[in-house]
């Protein structure tokens, strides 16, 4: 059997204040390739630290977190943004989109950042627009495109270094209904395609969209 994408096991985050404040409390996960997972739960209820441990942006106080396999919690910080830019697309509400490059540049800005070789770049950036169905706006200014087209913009930079894990925060907390729809197909699509999509969001319409869903609630996770 391969390695599941995601396997926490005991995962817990405390803050130094005083007295100390649990952010997660014995958190216990499973996420398998090509699964899609909604993380559900009120503010406070400890998703964002929960997101930042699974993106690798902060460290479990204890516990053990596998991504492919690979045990995260004694990496150094080196390694751990080496395993972050290989393995995780990270999808936010904000698009982060600069303004004054095209679609396409803003898309291959992912290996830019990511110290992937020049060579074919433009080419893997035009495929991943394809892919989102977004390949006849690569030539346009992010400001001609609509929000939901912005968010596939988003998701295609995220794809191109073909992830192990599509990580989304929120990712239709900016658009209407139509383009929240369309985003939604479009991670249904790329499930179907053999990705594996975790979803933090506090909308039901997002969440009941997805295969599974688990539920967050004072830094307990529970499956639903």
């Amino acid at each position: 059997m391969p390695e599941p994408v995601i396997e926490l096991e005991g995962i817990c985050k405390e803050f130094p204040t005083d007295p100390p404040v649990r952010a997660l409390s014995d958190v216990r996960l499973r996420v398998e390739r090509s699964d899609y997972l909604a993380i559900v739960g009120p503010s406070g209820s400890g998703k964002s630290t929960l997101l930042n441990v699974l993106g690798l942006l902060d460290v479990p106080t204890s516990g053990s977190y596998r991504l492919d396999g690979v045990e995260t919690t004694a990496l150094g910080d080196g390694a751990r943004t080496r395993l972050r830019g290989s393995r995780i697309g990270f999808v936010f509400q904000s698009f982060h989109l600069l303004s004054r490059r095209t679609v396409v540049e803003n898309t291959m800005l992912a290996e830019i950042y990511g110290g992937q070789s020049r060579r074919g770049r433009r080419e893997r950036a035009l495929a991943a627009l394809d892919r989102v169905g977004l390949g006849h706006r690569a030539g346009f200014p992010p400001e001609r495109l609509s929000g939901g087209e912005r968010q596939r913009a988003a998701i295609a930079r995220a794809l191109l270094g073909e992830p192990s894990l599509l990580l989304c925060d929120e990712p239709t907390g900016n658009l209407d209904s139509r383009n929240t729809d369309a985003v939604l197909d479009l991670f249904d699509e790329l499930r179907e395609q053999g990705m594996t999509i975790v979803v933090i969001t506090h909308e039901n319409e997002v969440s009941e969209r997805a295969v599974r869903r688990v539920r967050i609630t004072d830094g307990v996770l529970a499956e639903e």
